[in-house]
């Protein structure tokens, strides 16, 4: 897997586009699931529990130590929202690289892991030598790398592999409230409960724009141009 190196900045008619898009293709699959009678199907908590794996706890206590509370639960929340839409891909993926990416995605925004680069890319680079430290394959870890740098790719990350997919659909739906008629809406219940949010809001904003103020190549710029802050703000949980 060849990794990305370069994150360039989004143009805002690309990201209005892919946005337009999304929202068509959203109506579109409820539409369907009307017609058809088929339904959201419920994701107990067993299924986003904390893969039984040592690489997994030991990632989940390396963001625990280094990230505020409510930046923790959120990669835990976007595991687990994730895992609840996995009826959006069909292919099958790998649980525990989907977790490791998951609970790693943001870490390029905590100063002990900011290199000035944009954070996906920071964030990526110390997730991938965090994984190759803990002897997880190079392909295995290559993919978290590219969950991490793509996790917010508007338009281009659900097309990549599923991890990467699914990483996207579960942080969008956390963060801006996308995709939430993609989730049962018991397991989006059960989900908030397991982990609250301890004004997640707040914090994700200043962290955003926090990067947005010191780095003129941040690839989230052009997103909060385009109202994000907003659509963070209006999340109905």
């Amino acid at each position: 897997m060849k990794l990305t190196k370069i994150k360039p900045l989004p143009s805002k008619t690309c990201l209005l586009c892919s946005f337009v898009s999304s929202d068509i293709n959203s109506a579109f699959r409820r539409v369907r699931r009307f017609v058809s009678g088929d339904h959201i199907q419920y994701v107990a908590k067993e299924i986003y529990q904390i893969p039984d794996s040592s690489n997994c706890k030991k990632a989940l206590d390396m963001v625990i130590q280094h990230s505020p509370d409510y930046l923790v639960n959120h990669c835990l929340r976007s595991y687990a929202f994730g895992l609840a839409m996995a009826h959006r891909v069909k292919q099958p993926f790998d649980k525990e690289v989907f977790f490791l990416g998951a609970i790693m995605h943001d870490i390029g925004l905590l100063h002990t892991f900011d290199k000035g680069n944009t954070f996906e890319l920071d964030g990526a680079t110390a997730a991938r030598r965090f994984c190759i430290g803990h002897e997880l394959s190079t392909q295995k870890a290559d993919l978290v790398h590219e969950m991490i740098v793509h996790h917010n790719s508007v338009g281009v990350a659900h097309k990549l592999d599923p991890e990467i997919a699914l990483l996207h659909f579960g942080a969008g739906a956390d963060v801006a409230g996308l995709w939430l008629h993609d989730i049962h809406t018991k397991t989006l219940s059960e989900v908030l409960t397991a982990f609250p949010r301890l004004g997640f809001k707040q914090g994700m904003s200043t962290l955003l724009l926090d990067q947005a103020s010191r780095k003129s190549q941040n690839f989230m710029k052009p997103l909060m141009q385009l109202g994000f802050l907003k659509k963070i703000e209006n999340v109905p949980f």
